[in-house]
């Protein structure tokens, strides 16, 4: 277990959100029989979690920057630290009433990801790291899973919605490229929880293009921090602004990046 001071903030902050979002997650089921539908009452439930957090993170750590979905960048007097916050995500998932959709702040400081936490209210399983401590779920320290050979492999993916169209073609081959070689693939909708997937070993592999530093922040520190290797779908190592993650062990790592460097 991490029992910091930082990661007591960050845990702290989290739950408190997460109460929020899993009262509004039974509404949100109730509200699937209605005409008017629950994006509306979803919009709300977001950014009602990001204040819970912008505010919990800012009274505990004052003068910590911030970069978040809904409330975008907020400039702190201390440069060297930043948070980066998703309140849901899988937002899609939680409209419809499923329960696969995460709160995730991971904090960055002087360019390197130092600490994370992801938290599914709807399981109440928490995934958390600290750069040298390790990752765990809970109370279970986490290792990346073992596989070696991709045709073997569960591997998770980010397929882009209707509103992202211009990234279905590459998508789709590289959809193509990964299908005929690796095991099984999957759709889980929520980036954070994927790469959480990764470090527990429940995904050897997982890679999305169209992401944001919200997304992966927390994630990308948690697989390393399990043993795991990250960069973007691509090799590079901007893991914060290429909009791209691939992450998996070492073998399912190179092997997906191999896969994906035949698609141009």
């Amino acid at each position: 277990m991490i029992r910091s001071a930082l990661m007591n903030v960050m845990t702290a902050a989290v739950l408190k959100a997460g109460r929020g979002l899993k009262r509004d997650l039974g509404e949100v089921e109730n509200l699937q029989v209605s005409i008017k539908g629950p994006g509306d009452f979803v919009t709300a439930a977001d950014k009602r979690a990001e204040k819970t957090l912008f505010e919990e993170l800012s009274k505990a750590r004052p003068g910590y920057g911030f970069v978040m979905e809904e409330g975008g960048t907020v400039e702190g007097t201390d440069r060297s630290h930043t948070w980066h916050i998703d309140p849901l995500d899988g937002t899609t998932n939680f409209m419809h009433g499923v329960p696969v959709f995460a709160i995730s702040v991971g904090l960055e400081r002087e360019g390197h990801l130092v600490a994370g936490v992801i938290y599914n209210p709807a399981t109440d399983d928490m995934y958390f790291a600290e750069r040298g401590q390790g990752a765990y779920l809970n109370n279970r320290r986490l290792r990346v899973a073992a596989r070696r050979d991709i045709a073997e492999a569960l591997v998770s993916c980010g397929i882009p919605a209707l509103g992202r169209a211009s990234l279905h073609p590459r998508f789709k081959a590289e959809m193509a490229e990964v299908m005929a070689r690796a095991g099984v693939l999957r759709r889980f909708g929520a980036a954070a929880l994927d790469l959480a997937y990764v470090a527990a070993g429940a995904c050897d592999g997982y890679w999305e293009r169209g992401v944001k530093s919200w997304d992966v922040a927390a994630g990308a520190l948690l697989v390393r921090e399990a043993g795991g290797f990250v960069s973007t779908a691509d090799g590079g190592d901007d893991l914060l602004g290429a909009g791209s993650i691939l992450a998996g062990n070492e073998h399912m790592h190179r092997a997906l990046l191999d896969i994906l460097r035949r698609v141009r």
